[in-house]
Protein backbone atom coordinates (compact mmCIF):
# COMPACT_ATOMS: atom_id res chain seq x y z
CA UNK A 1 0.00 0.00 0.00
CA UNK A 2 1.66 3.48 -0.91
CA UNK A 3 1.53 6.88 0.85
CA UNK A 4 -2.05 7.84 -1.04
CA UNK A 5 -3.57 4.56 -0.44
CA UNK A 6 -3.04 5.05 3.11
CA UNK A 7 -4.03 8.34 3.11
CA UNK A 8 -7.50 6.79 1.63
CA UNK A 9 -7.87 4.33 3.98
CA UNK A 10 -7.33 7.10 6.94
CA UNK A 11 -9.83 9.18 5.48
CA UNK A 12 -12.79 6.35 4.88
CA UNK A 13 -12.22 4.93 9.17
CA UNK A 14 -12.17 8.79 9.45
CA UNK A 15 -15.77 8.80 7.74
CA UNK A 16 -16.85 5.47 9.10
CA UNK A 17 -16.38 6.91 12.74
CA UNK A 18 -17.75 10.09 12.02
CA UNK A 19 -20.69 8.35 10.29
CA UNK A 20 -21.44 6.06 13.62
CA UNK A 21 -21.43 8.72 16.26
CA UNK A 22 -23.95 10.70 13.71
CA UNK A 23 -26.43 7.59 13.80
CA UNK A 24 -25.12 7.36 17.85
CA UNK A 25 -25.91 10.92 18.90
CA UNK A 26 -29.10 11.21 16.48
CA UNK A 27 -30.51 7.93 18.51
CA UNK A 28 -29.46 9.24 21.91
CA UNK A 29 -31.05 12.37 21.35
CA UNK A 30 -34.50 10.25 19.97
CA UNK A 31 -34.33 8.19 23.40
CA UNK A 32 -33.23 5.08 21.42
CA UNK A 33 -31.75 1.88 22.52
CA UNK A 34 -29.03 0.05 21.26
CA UNK A 35 -30.69 -3.09 20.96
CA UNK A 36 -34.51 -4.23 21.26
CA UNK A 37 -37.70 -3.17 19.87
CA UNK A 38 -36.80 -0.39 17.11
CA UNK A 39 -33.57 -0.17 18.75
CA UNK A 40 -30.60 1.50 16.93
CA UNK A 41 -29.07 -2.04 15.83
CA UNK A 42 -32.18 -2.78 14.61
CA UNK A 43 -32.27 0.06 12.23
CA UNK A 44 -29.44 -0.43 11.05
CA UNK A 45 -30.14 -4.01 9.80
CA UNK A 46 -33.09 -3.04 8.35
CA UNK A 47 -31.35 -0.41 6.57
CA UNK A 48 -28.38 -2.76 5.42
CA UNK A 49 -30.87 -5.26 4.80
CA UNK A 50 -33.56 -3.30 2.47
CA UNK A 51 -30.21 -2.09 0.87
CA UNK A 52 -28.91 -5.09 0.05
CA UNK A 53 -32.43 -6.19 -1.34
CA UNK A 54 -32.19 -3.02 -3.49
CA UNK A 55 -29.01 -4.21 -5.24
CA UNK A 56 -30.03 -7.41 -5.97
CA UNK A 57 -33.42 -6.50 -7.78
CA UNK A 58 -31.47 -4.04 -9.50
CA UNK A 59 -29.07 -6.70 -11.00
CA UNK A 60 -32.04 -9.32 -11.17
CA UNK A 61 -33.87 -6.27 -13.73
CA UNK A 62 -30.79 -4.65 -14.70
CA UNK A 63 -31.89 -1.21 -14.37
CA UNK A 64 -31.72 1.15 -11.30
CA UNK A 65 -34.95 2.21 -9.90
CA UNK A 66 -36.65 4.80 -11.20
CA UNK A 67 -34.72 4.62 -15.09
CA UNK A 68 -37.30 4.64 -17.54
CA UNK A 69 -35.75 2.22 -19.76
CA UNK A 70 -37.31 -0.55 -17.20
CA UNK A 71 -40.32 -0.14 -18.97
CA UNK A 72 -38.78 -1.81 -22.02
CA UNK A 73 -36.98 -4.97 -20.50
CA UNK A 74 -40.67 -6.96 -20.24
CA UNK A 75 -40.18 -6.96 -16.41
CA UNK A 76 -40.29 -3.79 -13.78
CA UNK A 77 -40.83 -3.14 -10.52
CA UNK A 78 -44.25 -4.09 -8.45
CA UNK A 79 -44.00 -2.09 -5.22
CA UNK A 80 -43.20 -4.06 -1.84
CA UNK A 81 -44.46 -6.35 0.77
CA UNK A 82 -43.69 -6.03 4.11
CA UNK A 83 -41.88 -9.12 6.21
CA UNK A 84 -40.17 -9.59 9.86
CA UNK A 85 -37.36 -11.53 9.94
CA UNK A 86 -35.35 -12.74 13.43
CA UNK A 87 -31.77 -11.25 13.44
CA UNK A 88 -29.69 -11.03 15.77
CA UNK A 89 -30.40 -8.06 17.55
CA UNK A 90 -34.06 -9.19 17.73
CA UNK A 91 -37.29 -9.11 15.31
CA UNK A 92 -36.79 -6.55 12.43
CA UNK A 93 -39.33 -5.93 9.92
CA UNK A 94 -38.17 -5.53 6.62
CA UNK A 95 -39.87 -4.56 2.42
CA UNK A 96 -39.40 -6.68 0.15
CA UNK A 97 -38.84 -5.41 -3.49
CA UNK A 98 -41.09 -7.19 -5.87
CA UNK A 99 -41.23 -7.87 -9.61
CA UNK A 100 -44.18 -8.35 -12.09
CA UNK A 101 -43.66 -11.69 -13.23
CA UNK A 102 -42.37 -12.99 -9.90
CA UNK A 103 -39.04 -14.34 -11.00
CA UNK A 104 -37.14 -12.25 -8.90
CA UNK A 105 -35.47 -14.97 -5.99
CA UNK A 106 -33.75 -12.71 -3.57
CA UNK A 107 -30.35 -14.07 -1.68
CA UNK A 108 -30.01 -11.90 1.54
CA UNK A 109 -33.28 -12.72 2.87
CA UNK A 110 -34.66 -15.51 1.14
CA UNK A 111 -38.52 -16.28 0.08
CA UNK A 112 -40.36 -17.74 2.81
CA UNK A 113 -37.15 -17.04 5.11
CA UNK A 114 -37.95 -15.94 8.61
CA UNK A 115 -34.49 -16.18 10.77
CA UNK A 116 -31.39 -15.04 9.32
CA UNK A 117 -28.56 -17.85 10.12
CA UNK A 118 -26.95 -15.94 13.50
CA UNK A 119 -30.57 -16.92 14.98
CA UNK A 120 -29.66 -20.69 14.23
CA UNK A 121 -26.82 -20.14 16.43
CA UNK A 122 -28.68 -18.28 19.25
CA UNK A 123 -31.05 -21.15 19.61
CA UNK A 124 -28.27 -24.21 19.02
CA UNK A 125 -25.75 -22.84 21.21
CA UNK A 126 -27.88 -23.01 24.41
CA UNK A 127 -29.14 -26.54 22.95
CA UNK A 128 -25.75 -27.73 23.41
CA UNK A 129 -25.37 -27.07 26.43
CA UNK A 130 -28.66 -28.75 27.95
CA UNK A 131 -31.38 -26.06 27.81
CA UNK A 132 -35.07 -27.25 27.17
CA UNK A 133 -37.40 -25.05 24.39
CA UNK A 134 -38.97 -23.83 26.74
CA UNK A 135 -35.48 -21.97 28.40
CA UNK A 136 -35.01 -21.16 25.08
CA UNK A 137 -37.34 -19.35 23.86
CA UNK A 138 -37.77 -18.01 27.42
CA UNK A 139 -33.84 -16.95 26.87
CA UNK A 140 -34.66 -14.87 23.71
CA UNK A 141 -37.70 -13.50 24.67
CA UNK A 142 -35.61 -11.54 27.41
CA UNK A 143 -32.59 -11.24 26.07
CA UNK A 144 -33.29 -10.12 21.82
CA UNK A 145 -37.34 -9.36 22.91
CA UNK A 146 -37.64 -11.63 20.28
CA UNK A 147 -40.52 -14.56 20.61
CA UNK A 148 -39.87 -17.71 19.30
CA UNK A 149 -42.05 -20.78 19.72
CA UNK A 150 -41.11 -23.78 20.62
CA UNK A 151 -42.11 -25.55 17.69
CA UNK A 152 -39.17 -22.90 16.00
CA UNK A 153 -36.84 -23.27 18.06
CA UNK A 154 -37.62 -27.62 17.68
CA UNK A 155 -37.43 -26.88 14.00
CA UNK A 156 -33.51 -25.22 14.32
CA UNK A 157 -32.25 -27.97 16.30
CA UNK A 158 -33.41 -30.45 13.61
CA UNK A 159 -31.61 -28.87 11.33
CA UNK A 160 -28.56 -30.50 13.26
CA UNK A 161 -29.76 -34.51 12.33
CA UNK A 162 -28.64 -34.38 8.83
CA UNK A 163 -25.31 -33.02 9.53
CA UNK A 164 -25.34 -35.84 12.20
CA UNK A 165 -26.35 -38.47 9.92
CA UNK A 166 -23.20 -37.49 8.08
CA UNK A 167 -20.93 -37.04 9.98
CA UNK A 168 -21.58 -40.46 11.78
CA UNK A 169 -21.47 -42.07 8.32
CA UNK A 170 -18.08 -40.17 6.81
CA UNK A 171 -15.29 -42.17 6.24
CA UNK A 172 -12.62 -42.66 8.72
CA UNK A 173 -8.70 -42.14 8.50
CA UNK A 174 -7.14 -45.76 7.83
CA UNK A 175 -5.01 -45.87 10.80
CA UNK A 176 -5.41 -44.48 14.83
CA UNK A 177 -2.52 -44.58 17.30
CA UNK A 178 -5.00 -44.54 20.33
CA UNK A 179 -8.69 -45.09 20.36
CA UNK A 180 -10.60 -44.65 23.72
CA UNK A 181 -14.32 -45.87 24.11
CA UNK A 182 -16.29 -45.43 26.86
CA UNK A 183 -20.45 -45.50 27.12
CA UNK A 184 -22.33 -43.12 29.47
CA UNK A 185 -25.89 -43.29 30.35
CA UNK A 186 -28.74 -41.20 29.83
CA UNK A 187 -32.77 -41.66 30.30
CA UNK A 188 -35.12 -41.92 27.53
CA UNK A 189 -38.44 -42.41 28.08
CA UNK A 190 -39.85 -45.30 25.74
CA UNK A 191 -42.76 -46.43 27.32
CA UNK A 192 -41.59 -45.60 30.63
CA UNK A 193 -38.38 -43.66 32.09
CA UNK A 194 -35.18 -46.04 31.56
CA UNK A 195 -31.38 -45.53 31.79
CA UNK A 196 -29.70 -46.24 28.45
CA UNK A 197 -26.22 -45.85 27.54
CA UNK A 198 -24.67 -44.21 24.98
CA UNK A 199 -21.48 -45.74 23.13
CA UNK A 200 -18.90 -43.00 22.54
CA UNK A 201 -15.68 -43.57 20.82
CA UNK A 202 -13.08 -41.19 20.35
CA UNK A 203 -9.77 -41.61 18.72
CA UNK A 204 -6.24 -39.86 18.36
CA UNK A 205 -4.96 -39.16 14.94
CA UNK A 206 -1.70 -39.94 13.53
CA UNK A 207 -1.39 -35.93 13.20
CA UNK A 208 -2.38 -35.54 17.33
CA UNK A 209 -5.75 -33.90 16.78
CA UNK A 210 -8.89 -35.52 18.98
CA UNK A 211 -11.61 -37.37 16.63
CA UNK A 212 -15.05 -38.49 17.66
CA UNK A 213 -15.49 -41.47 15.72
CA UNK A 214 -19.19 -41.98 16.54
CA UNK A 215 -22.24 -41.97 19.07
CA UNK A 216 -24.53 -45.50 19.04
CA UNK A 217 -27.49 -45.60 21.33
CA UNK A 218 -27.68 -49.19 22.73
CA UNK A 219 -30.36 -51.13 25.19
CA UNK A 220 -30.23 -52.17 28.58
CA UNK A 221 -27.17 -51.94 30.07
CA UNK A 222 -23.40 -51.55 28.79
CA UNK A 223 -22.33 -54.61 26.72
CA UNK A 224 -19.91 -55.98 24.96
CA UNK A 225 -21.65 -57.74 22.53
CA UNK A 226 -22.98 -53.59 21.62
CA UNK A 227 -19.30 -52.62 21.22
CA UNK A 228 -18.61 -55.52 19.11
CA UNK A 229 -21.28 -53.78 16.30
CA UNK A 230 -20.13 -50.43 17.22
CA UNK A 231 -15.93 -51.19 16.34
CA UNK A 232 -16.99 -53.34 13.71
CA UNK A 233 -19.05 -50.44 12.18
CA UNK A 234 -15.76 -47.83 13.04
CA UNK A 235 -13.42 -50.70 11.17
CA UNK A 236 -16.11 -50.86 7.72
CA UNK A 237 -15.87 -46.89 7.73
CA UNK A 238 -12.25 -46.99 6.75
CA UNK A 239 -10.71 -47.62 10.17
CA UNK A 240 -8.51 -50.49 9.07
CA UNK A 241 -5.94 -50.44 12.05
CA UNK A 242 -5.83 -49.18 15.75
CA UNK A 243 -2.59 -49.84 17.79
CA UNK A 244 -4.19 -49.20 21.18
CA UNK A 245 -7.57 -49.14 22.42
CA UNK A 246 -8.37 -47.68 25.94
CA UNK A 247 -11.40 -48.88 27.89
CA UNK A 248 -12.52 -49.88 30.92
CA UNK A 249 -13.32 -53.27 32.40
CA UNK A 250 -15.71 -54.65 30.85
CA UNK A 251 -16.45 -58.33 30.65
CA UNK A 252 -15.92 -59.57 27.15
CA UNK A 253 -14.43 -56.39 25.57
CA UNK A 254 -10.95 -57.15 25.26
CA UNK A 255 -12.26 -60.48 23.22
CA UNK A 256 -14.24 -57.57 20.88
CA UNK A 257 -11.55 -55.78 20.35
CA UNK A 258 -9.37 -58.73 19.37
CA UNK A 259 -12.18 -59.86 17.14
CA UNK A 260 -11.84 -56.54 15.13
CA UNK A 261 -8.13 -55.31 15.32
CA UNK A 262 -6.31 -58.71 16.32
CA UNK A 263 -3.11 -56.59 16.69
CA UNK A 264 -4.30 -53.95 18.86
CA UNK A 265 -3.13 -53.60 22.46
CA UNK A 266 -6.13 -53.62 24.97
CA UNK A 267 -5.20 -51.36 27.95
CA UNK A 268 -7.87 -51.01 30.65
CA UNK A 269 -8.21 -47.96 32.42
CA UNK A 270 -6.45 -47.29 35.76
CA UNK A 271 -8.79 -44.68 36.87
CA UNK A 272 -11.64 -46.83 36.21
CA UNK A 273 -9.52 -49.89 38.13
CA UNK A 274 -9.71 -47.44 41.04
CA UNK A 275 -12.93 -46.36 41.42
CA UNK A 276 -14.16 -50.20 40.89
CA UNK A 277 -11.56 -50.89 43.99
CA UNK A 278 -12.84 -47.60 46.07
CA UNK A 279 -16.42 -49.35 45.52
CA UNK A 280 -15.30 -52.56 47.71
CA UNK A 281 -14.33 -50.60 50.79
CA UNK A 282 -15.20 -48.57 53.43
CA UNK A 283 -14.85 -44.40 52.58
CA UNK A 284 -12.52 -44.31 55.58
CA UNK A 285 -10.11 -46.44 53.94
CA UNK A 286 -10.17 -44.82 50.43
CA UNK A 287 -7.27 -42.87 50.70
CA UNK A 288 -5.36 -45.88 52.38
CA UNK A 289 -5.98 -47.84 49.95
CA UNK A 290 -4.90 -45.37 46.61
CA UNK A 291 -1.36 -44.43 48.56
CA UNK A 292 -1.09 -48.62 48.46
CA UNK A 293 -1.93 -48.91 44.31
CA UNK A 294 -0.07 -46.16 43.59
CA UNK A 295 3.05 -47.70 43.41
CA UNK A 296 1.52 -50.15 41.04
CA UNK A 297 0.63 -48.23 38.14
CA UNK A 298 3.85 -45.99 38.51
CA UNK A 299 5.79 -48.83 38.86
CA UNK A 300 8.74 -48.55 35.60
CA UNK A 301 8.19 -52.44 34.73
CA UNK A 302 5.79 -55.07 34.95
CA UNK A 303 8.28 -57.43 37.59
CA UNK A 304 7.85 -54.00 39.82
CA UNK A 305 4.44 -53.76 39.66
CA UNK A 306 3.65 -57.09 40.15
CA UNK A 307 5.91 -57.24 43.51
CA UNK A 308 4.03 -54.28 44.91
CA UNK A 309 0.64 -55.74 44.06
CA UNK A 310 2.11 -58.91 46.27
CA UNK A 311 2.82 -56.38 48.82
CA UNK A 312 -0.75 -54.65 48.55
CA UNK A 313 -2.35 -58.03 48.77
CA UNK A 314 -0.48 -58.96 51.78
CA UNK A 315 -1.62 -55.47 53.56
CA UNK A 316 -5.27 -55.51 52.39
CA UNK A 317 -6.23 -58.61 51.16
CA UNK A 318 -7.30 -60.33 54.33
CA UNK A 319 -10.06 -57.21 54.62
CA UNK A 320 -10.98 -56.83 50.89
CA UNK A 321 -10.18 -59.51 48.80
CA UNK A 322 -12.72 -58.54 46.15
CA UNK A 323 -10.29 -55.64 45.12
CA UNK A 324 -7.04 -58.54 45.36
CA UNK A 325 -9.58 -60.23 42.69
CA UNK A 326 -10.37 -57.46 40.48
CA UNK A 327 -6.58 -56.66 39.67
CA UNK A 328 -5.82 -60.01 39.54
CA UNK A 329 -8.65 -60.79 36.58
CA UNK A 330 -7.73 -57.32 35.13
CA UNK A 331 -4.38 -57.84 35.16
CA UNK A 332 -3.53 -59.16 32.04
CA UNK A 333 -5.13 -55.93 30.06
CA UNK A 334 -3.77 -53.64 33.31
CA UNK A 335 0.37 -54.13 32.37
CA UNK A 336 0.50 -53.20 28.76
CA UNK A 337 0.88 -49.74 29.12
CA UNK A 338 3.96 -50.38 31.66
CA UNK A 339 5.89 -52.01 28.59
CA UNK A 340 6.01 -48.55 27.10
CA UNK A 341 8.43 -45.32 27.99
CA UNK A 342 6.93 -42.39 30.15
CA UNK A 343 5.21 -40.43 27.15
CA UNK A 344 3.07 -43.23 26.03
CA UNK A 345 1.92 -43.94 29.42
CA UNK A 346 1.46 -40.32 30.56
CA UNK A 347 -1.18 -40.25 27.55
CA UNK A 348 -3.11 -43.57 27.45
CA UNK A 349 -3.23 -45.33 30.98
CA UNK A 350 -6.10 -43.58 31.92
CA UNK A 351 -9.42 -42.93 29.45
CA UNK A 352 -9.13 -39.08 31.04
CA UNK A 353 -9.25 -37.81 26.96
CA UNK A 354 -12.53 -38.94 26.69
CA UNK A 355 -13.64 -38.62 30.75
CA UNK A 356 -13.14 -34.70 29.77
CA UNK A 357 -15.70 -35.53 26.58
CA UNK A 358 -18.22 -37.51 28.49
CA UNK A 359 -18.57 -34.62 31.52
CA UNK A 360 -19.74 -32.18 28.93
CA UNK A 361 -21.83 -35.02 27.77
CA UNK A 362 -23.23 -35.14 31.05
CA UNK A 363 -23.92 -31.65 31.97
CA UNK A 364 -26.16 -31.17 28.58
CA UNK A 365 -27.86 -34.94 29.33
CA UNK A 366 -28.46 -34.05 33.26
CA UNK A 367 -29.96 -30.45 32.17
CA UNK A 368 -32.49 -32.05 30.18
CA UNK A 369 -33.70 -34.77 33.00
CA UNK A 370 -34.74 -37.23 30.13
CA UNK A 371 -35.11 -37.63 26.61
CA UNK A 372 -38.71 -38.71 24.66
CA UNK A 373 -36.66 -40.83 22.28
CA UNK A 374 -33.67 -42.07 21.40
CA UNK A 375 -32.63 -39.67 18.78
CA UNK A 376 -33.78 -36.72 20.65
CA UNK A 377 -31.23 -38.07 23.33
CA UNK A 378 -28.52 -38.60 20.41
CA UNK A 379 -29.25 -34.94 19.30
CA UNK A 380 -29.03 -33.32 22.35
CA UNK A 381 -25.14 -35.71 22.31
CA UNK A 382 -24.44 -34.33 19.24
CA UNK A 383 -24.78 -30.84 19.32
CA UNK A 384 -22.99 -30.81 22.93
CA UNK A 385 -20.04 -32.46 21.20
CA UNK A 386 -19.74 -30.27 18.48
CA UNK A 387 -19.69 -27.34 20.89
CA UNK A 388 -16.86 -28.89 22.74
CA UNK A 389 -14.21 -26.66 21.39
CA UNK A 390 -15.40 -23.18 19.71
CA UNK A 391 -12.27 -21.10 19.95
CA UNK A 392 -9.74 -23.85 18.77
CA UNK A 393 -8.02 -23.42 21.54
CA UNK A 394 -8.22 -26.90 22.57
CA UNK A 395 -6.99 -28.65 19.24
CA UNK A 396 -3.72 -26.89 19.18
CA UNK A 397 -3.63 -28.07 23.08
CA UNK A 398 -4.14 -31.71 22.07
CA UNK A 399 -1.46 -31.28 19.39
CA UNK A 400 1.14 -30.49 21.86
CA UNK A 401 -0.21 -32.97 24.26
CA UNK A 402 0.55 -35.46 21.72
CA UNK A 403 3.62 -34.81 20.12
CA UNK A 404 5.95 -36.51 22.08
CA UNK A 405 3.31 -39.57 22.61
CA UNK A 406 3.57 -40.45 18.62
CA UNK A 407 7.01 -39.82 18.40
CA UNK A 408 7.16 -43.23 21.07
CA UNK A 409 4.40 -44.49 18.55
CA UNK A 410 6.29 -44.53 15.60
CA UNK A 411 9.31 -45.93 17.05
CA UNK A 412 7.08 -48.89 19.03
CA UNK A 413 5.11 -49.63 16.47
CA UNK A 414 7.33 -49.03 13.46
CA UNK A 415 5.49 -49.70 9.63
CA UNK A 416 2.57 -49.22 11.02
CA UNK A 417 1.68 -45.76 12.09
CA UNK A 418 1.21 -44.17 8.40
CA UNK A 419 -0.01 -40.65 7.73
CA UNK A 420 -3.59 -40.51 6.27
CA UNK A 421 -5.35 -38.48 4.71
CA UNK A 422 -9.15 -37.81 4.79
Amino acid sequence: MDLEEAAVTRKDKASDRELVGRLVDQARAEGLDLVGENGLLGRLTKLVLESALEGEITDHLGYDKHERAGSQTGNSRNGTRSKTVLTDVGPVEITVPRDRDGSFEPKIVRKWQRRLSGVDEMVISPAAKGLTTGEISAHLAEVYGAEVSRQTISTITDKVLEGMAEWQNRPLDAVYPVIFIDAIHVKIRDGQVANRPVYVALAVTVDGERDILGLWAGEGGEGAKFWLHVLTEIKNRGAGDALMVVCDGLKGLPQAIEQVWPRAVVQTCVVHLLRASFRYAARRHWDAIAKALRPIYTAPTEAAALERFHEFAETWGGRYPAIVKLWEDAWAEFVPFLNFDAEIRRVICSTNAIESVNARIRRAVKARGHFPNEQAALKCVYMAIMSLDPTGKGRKRWVNRWKAALNAFAITFEGRLTPTSR
